[in-house]
């Protein structure tokens, strides 16, 4: 239900979705999950969690709709999230926290840049949204901006949750690499995928009239990105 949630949502109810409602999610499955959970229990938990990961990955790969896209990517996010939740560390719940805050802002950043070019397009087809670096080119640093910190590049906030979580899973259960890196390497092409068909190419018919980034989208975007920068710099804002 979720990414129908997402897509079939306005910009600002997507926004708050992701960066608000999911984390509170997040923060009753640490608060509310028990810590003497049987090991029988936590196995196909956390498999299903990790496994949800790389479906939605691959989801995103054939998706053409760039709202559902960035929807699907969400959830495979929250996936990684609830399977370190579950196995209930210091260091688990640590990469958890880490990583909802950095979602939340990557994700809403996603989704407005997504409805800032549905306003000028009036599709969400990725193949109409392509050559936007020719009409807007001061958006597409910030439309780079959120697809690397999507796939956690170095030395962003997003990897450092990343990393605690994958570390985490993996000290509990080897086997647990294999659907973590996987599901990395999918997020790292389809992030990448995202970004090129946005913002190269030609620009077709119906984008050439298209007007450049308003003052107000541009602050919105600096409110997502300036964050994002300074818990980069200093993550010990967060604690």
């Amino acid at each position: 239900w979720l990414p129908k949630a997402h897509v079939e949502a306005p910009i600002a109810g997507s926004m708050v979705l992701a960066a608000v409602l999911l984390k509170l999610g997040g923060y009753g499955i640490i608060r509310m999950a028990p810590t003497n959970i049987s090991t029988t229990l936590i196995y196909p938990m956390i498999a299903m969690a990790t496994w949800g990961v790389i479906m939605t990955g691959l989801t995103c790969l054939r998706k053409t709709d760039l709202k559902a896209l960035i929807a699907y990517s969400s959830v495979g996010h929250m996936g990684l999230v609830a399977s370190a939740t579950l196995i209930q560390t210091p260091w688990s719940t640590s990469g958890a926290v880490i990583l909802m805050i950095a979602h939340g802002l990557t994700s809403s950043m996603l989704f407005c840049l997504a409805n800032m070019l549905y306003e000028r397009t009036n599709t969400r087809m990725l193949i109409a949204m392509r050559g936007m670096h020719k009409a807007m080119p001061l958006m597409t640093s910030y439309w780079l901006i959120a697809s690397l910190t999507n796939l956690a590049l170095p030395p962003t906030i997003n990897l450092i949750g990343e990393i605690q979580i994958m570390t985490t899973l993996f000290n509990w259960s080897p086997l647990t690499i294999m659907m973590t890196a996987m599901g990395a390497t999918i997020t790292a092409i389809y992030s990448l995928q995202m970004f090129m068909t946005t913002q190269q190419g030609r620009l077709t018919k119906d984008s050439k009239e298209t007007y450049p980034a308003q003052t107000r989208e541009l602050l919105i975007m600096l409110l997502h990105a300036l964050p994002i920068l300074l818990l980069t710099l200093n993550l010990e804002l967060i604690y």
